[in-house]
């Protein structure tokens, strides 16, 4: 199954269609914070595709847990675009 988030964002900046799959066994937080005045947290259970629309310097930080604790991971989305990422 896959998630999908399309943002409205204002004419002039450029969007990327990407692609997060949570490859592990455990549900995962994944948010984009470093835009401002734009909100995107979904939670990405084990093995789904999570698609959304971002602006190229937008970074997705994965938030989860592991044996030791929290774990967080920061994904420039520009590495996440589905023409490279999403098979």
């Amino acid at each position: 199954m896959a998630t999908v988030f399309f943002p409205k964002l204002s004419e002039n900046n450029n969007k990327y269609l990407c692609c997060y799959v949570n490859r592990t066994g455990k549900v995962a937080i994944a948010r984009i914070t470093n835009i401002p005045n734009w909100y995107c947290e979904r939670v990405v259970f084990p093995q789904e595709q999570f698609l959304f629309e971002a602006p190229p310097n937008a970074e997705l930080e994965i938030h989860g847990y592991t044996n030791i604790g929290l774990s967080q991971e920061v994904i420039p989305c520009a590495e996440l675009r589905v023409s490279n990422n999403c098979e």
